[in-house]
This record gives C-alpha cells, structure tokens and sequence, in this order.
C-alpha cells in the first residue's frame, strides 16, 4: 500500500467518523461542526483523485459560505432540541429502512465497479491525464447541461426570495416608508401652505417711574 491509499483510507475513516456525528450528536452547533470537518475530507479525497476544481469548490462554496452561514442560524435560532426529539422513536423504524435501501443501492454501485475493472478503458485514464478537468466540466455545464443549470439557477433565485420573505416580521415599533406611496407622491404634498389672521403686537407695559421722579412731581 502506497502513501496515495494510505491517505485515502485515513480521509474516508474520518469522513464517515464525521458522517456518522452529524446525525447522532446531541446539540446542533456540535452537529454543523462535524459536517464542516466532513466536507474538508471529502475535499481531500477529491485532491487524491485528481478533481481539483471539485475539491475548492466544496471549501470555498459550502465549507466557507453555506456552513458558517448554517452555524450563524443555528447559534441565533437557539433551537428547543428537546421538542424537536420528541416522536424520534416513531419515525425511526421507516427511517431504518430508507437507509438500508440507500446503503444497499450504494453498495451495489460500487462494488460493481470494484468486481469488474476491466470495464474501465486503459485509454480512458491516459486522456484523462492530458485534459483540464476544470475545462472539460464547464464544457459540458454550460452545453450539453446547460438548461438544468438554468433551472438550478432559477430554484436558487426562488429559495433566496422565500427565505427572505420567511425572515421579513413587521414589527410595529419599526418606522419604515411604502415605496409605492412614495413614488406616487407630488410636489404639492411635500409643501402645505397654511394662512393665518394677522394679529396685532401685544403693547409693551409702562416702566414704574423712578423715585426722583416722583420727588420733582411732588
């Protein structure tokens, strides 16, 4: 076994270790983490397997971007977890079976390929090895599968609009402006003139006549 496989191994062991942690640990900023450790060693093991421009996308997108964002709103929702457990045991038969169907399906994808190796072409890896993995898959993304990375594009649009409407609560000590009354709005309504009756000025009382004053007079 070289150091390549060596690797591998080690990545894949921490892979499921981390897998597995997800969905088993207690608290849920706990779970985030063990998914972001998932993710840089799916990450590895693409670098071993040659699919550079897959393994930065992981970090940069989801491991830099949508997971410290996951983290932010689990920290900030405080979520009850003791209701959220609450009918675990219901679910867990149905959810048992699903998951044996899913391992089951995996396992006979796999070791299909790993029975049968012949079926790859021995030319297949050395033309893999003269080509840019990064060109060859945005040529194919943006010709041959082009319209579904439309459609992904618009279902993202839409998610980032529905989010923003689930999060936007009015709350009523919250002074904000109608931009559609705002528009409407002309130069008459901005000033109003008002008149007014003219009111005379108050007269301004006597001064008290001084001491001395009243002395001469006298």
């Amino acid at each position: 076994m070289d150091v390549k496989t060596g690797f591998f191994y080690l990545f894949s062991l921490a892979l499921l270790f981390s897998a597995f942690r997800v969905i088993t640990a207690r608290n849920p900023v706990h779970a985030v983490l063990y998914l972001m450790l998932a993710f840089t060693q799916a990450a590895a093991i693409w670098l071993i397997l040659q699919a550079e421009f897959l393994a930065i996308t992981l970090v940069l997108v989801y491991l830099g971007a949508v997971m410290v964002l996951f983290l932010f709103v689990v920290m900030m929702l405080n979520l009850d977890m003791s209701s959220l457990r609450r009918g675990f045991w219901t679910h867990f038969p149905l959810a048992a079976c699903v998951g044996v169907v899913i391992v089951l399906e995996m396992s006979y994808v796999l070791m299909s390929g790993f029975r049968d190796p012949s079926r790859i072409p021995a030319a297949a890896g050395q033309a893999a090895a003269n080509v840019s993995n990064t060109q060859e898959l945005g040529k194919l993304l943006y010709t041959q599968y082009l319209f579904p990375l439309e459609i992904a594009a618009v279902l993202l649009l839409v998610a980032i609009i529905a989010a923003i409407a689930l999060t936007l609560r009015r709350r009523k000590d919250t002074k904000f402006v109608d931009p559609s009354v705002q528009v409407l709005v002309q130069a008459r309504d901005r000033l109003e003139v008002v008149k007014l009756a003219a009111t005379p000025a108050p007269l301004a009382p006597e001064a008290p006549a001084t001491a001395a004053a009243q002395e001469k007079k006298a």
